[in-house]
């Protein structure tokens, strides 16, 4: 069993490390208090980002994507997450449900999304809906030509910023399977608007927005997939979006311990720095061991995905990484404001930011305790990640 990091990623890894810090890093004071960066600021880091080859990673290359594997997305997606996430989430990126787009739709919307002129958002959670995502609301009626769509979202990451949203919506309700449809809307559409804009604990830059449609049209060319199948395409990219939240949690795990290990070493009390006593080296070996026990668990599951194994077998890998290295993040974060003491309390230290930011990641992308319920599933009827 080989554990080493080929010599290329290696080398690219870096390269990443160091856009980060010259790049995203040094913007976090101004995006905390403004929860935002100036336009011309966000469009540069975009085309540094192209440039450095950091855009929609896991695109094919046919497409323009970068056509890293998964494991190689988590390393870069683990060094980019060293910056705030709001900063991190400017680097260009394309869902994988837009390869289920046909060659027209490739045309409008795949491919400049994967060239960064195009932004979007994934829009399927709904006030009465988050863990349940098959229970959802909003609905969507074949016209005359076209699907109107009448519901609301919510809590929809870049909803205020994307120039089309990727929408699901129930089709076929009668259906006890295939009753879920995706759509294309565009910024613009008569009856799309964008409603209240949520203001959120953490991740400043990082916008949550509620999506309103009102006897909105859509063209069945805008169908994203087949009719019915919509679920099927938002399903089928959970394992990855878990496994990247796996790695969004590294990169401030890893920064966290940094800034953990320097502050002990320079802050005397009683005459010695805290490094030297043992209830600080405890929380700093419960922090590391944490970071190690995650990237392990991460870099499997990402491994594995790319191995080809079994589909449920992935799937379950991917939520016990999830589920541990988000725990992990918030274990992590209250250790080391614990070290800080009064001063990672302060809204000007990346401690307090990400003690802010760590809570959403056990909730996003399936909660802990959804995790739980996958993991104890594939163990009763498989085994161990059998």
């Amino acid at each position: 069993m080989d554990f080493a990091i080929p010599d290329h990623l290696v080398e690219f890894r870096a390269t990443v490390r160091k856009f980060a810090e010259t790049e995203l890093i040094p913007h976090e004071d101004y995006v905390e208090e403004h929860d935002g960066l100036p336009e011309d600021v966000e469009r540069r880091i975009r085309e540094r980002a192209i440039a450095t080859g950091l855009n929609s990673m896991g695109m094919p290359e046919d497409v323009g994507g970068a056509g890293m594997d998964v494991l190689s997305q988590v390393l870069v997606t683990e060094e980019l997450f060293r910056a705030l996430g709001g900063l991190a989430e400017v680097v260009p990126t394309t869902p994988s449900v837009l390869l289920a787009c046909n060659d027209e739709q490739r045309e409008r919307f795949l491919i400049p999304c994967v060239r960064g002129a195009l932004q979007w958002c994934f829009a399927l959670t709904e006030p009465d809906t988050g863990s349940d995502a098959a229970g959802i609301r909003t609905r969507a009626e074949l016209r005359d030509g076209s699907w109107v769509i009448n519901g609301r979202k919510r809590f929809i990451s870049h909803g205020d910023t994307a120039d089309f949203a990727i929408v699901f919506a129930l089709t076929h309700p009668d259906r006890e399977q295939d009753r879920i449809t995706a759509f294309l809307v565009e910024k613009g559409t008569p009856g799309f608007s964008v409603g209240q804009l949520h203001k959120t604990m953490g991740h400043r830059g990082y916008r949550q927005a509620e999506l309103v449609f009102d006897d909105c049209a859509v063209p069945e060319a805008n169908v994203l997939g087949e009719p019915g199948r919509g679920f099927n395409l938002g399903h089928g990219a959970l394992s990855a979006g878990r496994i990247m939240t796996a790695a969004r949690c590294l990169g401030p795990m890893a920064r966290l311990i940094d800034d953990g290990i320097d502050w002990s070493k320079q802050r005397v009390q009683f005459g010695r720095p805290i490094a030297d006593y043992q209830a600080i080296q405890f929380m700093l070996a419960d922090c590391a061991t944490d970071l190690h026990a995650s990237r392990l668990m991460t870099y499997e599951a990402a491994w594995a995905a790319d191995q080809g194994e079994a589909p449920k077998i992935v799937h379950a890998k991917a939520s016990a990484a999830k589920l541990f290295a988000s725990e992990a993040l918030g274990r992590v974060a209250d250790r080391v404001l614990q070290i800080f003491g009064g001063t990672g309390y302060m809204n000007e230290t990346y401690v307090e930011r990400a003690y802010r930011n760590a809570r959403i990641e056990r909730i996003w992308e399936g909660t802990s305790e959804i995790q739980r319920i996958i993991i104890a599933r594939n163990l009763l009827k498989r085994g161990m990640f059998r």
